[in-house]
């Protein structure tokens, strides 16, 4: 072994630099606790995680005192929230006191072990010299510092007698199972409010952080957004329309539809997801919009569902829901795709996003082009006016324009005996149903509902039902 040579030690300045970093930069300390918590496996950075540690940064300052977290399952959040962010914060200041919670006692443990195996590390001491544990109190479920410092673990429900902390973290309230009961998560949110809630030492400056992914519409979340008061970080896997994020020196955009994650799960791994597990449940747990469980004017149950479209479908219909402006923060344009077949009616295809007219008008052309329809439903107001017009002008075109009549909920409650009935047929997969199903299941209550006004419209006027919108052939 004469030859061997000895693998050189970082220079001492690059050395104090990293250090110096992982001190002060909560994403960079993510990154050394995920090797440190999962050595060998590939750790992916995204810009999510870092603004999650901008956000947390701030609660640290005290900037932030309320804070919700949703995003989708395997993201990383208890590594962030649960491990590396009260470790960096008990060492940056050792009196820290850190109360975390999880559904189970046995989750909680796991995550207060995995704390404590970070901060047996010997880069941590060295990162922060300061920091001691008392020789006296270093158990499972409490970790306490030499300068009185904790970090207690619990399990929702637990009584957690005589503690209290600082700064108190709840990491998964609910696991899928326990949400569905009314009764669990009622005792969840019971024990929140009445118990845990309680437990913050200092009352004003105190921080309170959940999180978790959507369950259900009453999860913990939906209980405390509905109350007011809490800054909410919603990070779907998917974009539902094109925003900008902003924390700190960060500015994140992104496109609709956009994956969270694409180094992790992009869109093929997220179609996957989608299936395995139907739309209901992605549309809780990866794009943090919960349906309620009683549905709202119409039941996803009702639809029927095909294998495919119908070879000869007596006629193809568009039906048409143009926004009044192109921007990110209005309802999208968007165009169903019929086909009638037998006294029932296939929605084939959905084309759905913010356009400004040129484009409203380009696509609206090459959709007639491509499918020939029979019919084209086009509701008479604001953008949707132009088309007409410009459609009438481009040839003989079988364009039809809707006046509607009643407000949104009365459109969709006439026409859901339609659907309730099964003369309704949606495809068994499609890359637009999972956001179809879910505006549908959720409204009144959905954050959109252009595709709510797009199908009424349509079912009003294919079924020729007395209370259909009046129409004005052009």
């Amino acid at each position: 072994m004469g030859n061997a040579r000895r693998a050189k030690s970082p220079p001492r300045t690059s050395r104090r630099l990293l250090e110096a970093i992982l001190r002060s930069d909560l994403a960079s300390f993510v990154a050394k606790t995920f090797a440190t918590v999962n050595p060998g496996a590939e750790f992916q950075p995204g810009w999510h995680i870092e603004l999650i540690a901008e956000h947390l940064a701030a609660c640290g300052r005290a900037e932030i005192t309320r804070l919700v977290i949703n995003l989708p399952p395997r993201s990383l959040k208890s590594i962030i929230v649960s491990v590396a962010w009260p470790a960096w914060l008990m060492g940056r200041d050792p009196a820290t006191r850190v109360m975390a919670a999880s559904y189970s006692e046995r989750l909680a443990v796991k995550h207060a072990l995995d704390c404590r195996h970070v901060m047996a590390q010997g880069w941590y001491r060295r990162l922060f010299p300061g920091f001691a544990l008392a020789p006296d109190q270093n158990e499972k479920h409490k970790i306490q510092t030499t300068a009185r410092g904790h970090r207690i673990a619990t399990g929702v429900g637990g009584t957690a007698t005589g503690e209290g902390g600082d700064v108190l973290i709840v990491d998964d309230p609910h696991n899928p199972r326990q949400a569905m009961s009314r009764v669990q998560r009622r005792r969840a949110l019971v024990w929140f409010d009445q118990t845990f809630a309680n437990r913050l030492d200092d009352k004003r400056r105190g921080v309170i952080v959940v999180v978790m992914q959507r369950l259900h519409a009453e999860d913990l979340t939906g209980h405390l957004l509905g109350k007011g008061g809490w800054t909410h970080l919603n990070l779907p896997a998917e974009a539902p329309a094109r925003a900008i994020v902003r924390r700190g020196p960060l500015a994140i955009a992104r496109a609709p539809g956009e994956p969270l994650h694409p180094a992790r799960e992009g869109t093929v791994e997220l179609a996957r997801a989608r299936r395995e597990l139907g739309a209901r449940a992605y549309a809780a747990q990866y794009l943090q919009e919960p349906v309620r469980e009683d549905g709202g004017i119409v039941q996803i149950r009702w639809f029927r569902r095909a294998r495919r479209a119908p070879e000869q479908p007596k006629r193809i219909v568009l039906s048409w829901d143009t926004a009044a402006k192109g921007r990110a923060h209005n309802d999208p344009t968007v165009c169903g795709v019929w086909a009638e077949a037998a006294m029932e009616w296939h929605l084939i295809d959905v084309i759905r996003r913010h356009m400004d007219y040129p484009e409203l008008r380009r696509t609206a052309l090459d959709l007639i082009a491509r499918w020939a329809p029979a019919a084209v439903l086009i509701e008479d107001q604001a953008s949707g006016q132009a088309l007409i017009q410009d459609l009438r002008e481009a040839g003989r075109l079988p364009v039809i324009a809707i006046r509607p009549e009643g407000d949104k909920v009365t459109r969709l409650a006439r026409v859901s005996p339609l659907i309730e009935a099964g003369r309704v047929v949606l495809p068994l997969d499609a890359p637009w149903l999972a956001e179809y199903e879910t505006e549908l299941a959720a409204f009144p209550e959905a954050r959109h509902d252009d595709q709510v006004d797009m199908t009424s419209q349509f079912l009003a006027w294919a079924s020729g039902r007395a209370t259909a919108p009046r129409i004005r052939r052009l």
